[in-house]
């Protein structure tokens, strides 16, 4: 792993300390956390904080019976068997839970110009995906209407902002416009998630788009 260079914002780590984020982010920002130990630390800082401001807060009364009524769901319910996952070799943790085999398992998607996609399974809230972006291929260009989180796994790619690398993590909003393009020396795989659909330029990406759910 090379040293990663772009890193998680405060909002986003106190959004997931907090709990308040979507489910496609949070496993972003999970599996860029299991690669980064400058914002594992920025996180855990945050953890503190929000730990002495509960510890602060005003009780609030409880009926009775309340703990009898909890050990009585927990004990009537049925808990489903958790799914034995294989142990998958260069996958952080949190993203292998989710693919369930290796990047060579995954079934891509043609977006166009040699660009593929994996949707994966997250709430609706928000979509997560993984992109393979060909040696010197590029995205077709794009701006936003919401948040994008771009998390690269393997190569690289540069944009009119920088040059991500493994473990990089791109946090785009309504002002970025760029054409993402991967380094020459290798394809480029991430992981991305948004919560509204990108803004094309483009006339067939933008004819595409429904189908694609980009």
């Amino acid at each position: 792993m090379t040293k990663i260079t772009h890193h998680l914002t405060d909002a986003l780590l106190m959004a997931y300390s907090a709990g308040t984020l979507p489910e496609a982010f949070n496993l972003t920002i999970a599996t860029h956390l299991s690669l980064c130990d400058e914002c594992r630390a920025r996180l855990g800082a945050f953890d503190s904080v929000g730990g002495a401001l509960l510890e602060g807060c005003d009780t609030v009364a409880m009926a009775d019976d309340s703990l009898e009524a909890t050990l009585a769901r927990i004990t009537g319910a049925t808990p489903a068997a958790a799914p034995r996952r294989k142990r998958v070799e260069g996958l952080p943790a949190p993203l292998a839970d989710y693919i369930g085999g290796s990047l060579d398992a995954v079934k891509w998607r043609p977006v166009g110009m040699g660009v593929k996609q994996a949707i994966l399974r997250t709430s609706r809230d928000a979509t997560a995906r993984l992109l393979y972006i060909p040696a010197g291929a590029a995205v077709p260009d794009h701006g936003h209407r919401g948040t994008e989180l771009t998390l690269v796994l393997r190569g690289a790619f540069r944009d009119e902002t920088d040059r991500f690398g493994p473990g990089d993590i791109e946090v785009a909003d309504e002002s970025l416009h760029h054409t993402p393009v991967a380094d020459i020396g290798a394809d480029c795989i991430c992981l991305a998630a948004t919560d509204a659909p990108l803004r094309f330029r483009g006339l067939i990406p933008r004819i595409a788009q429904p189908f694609l759910r980009i």
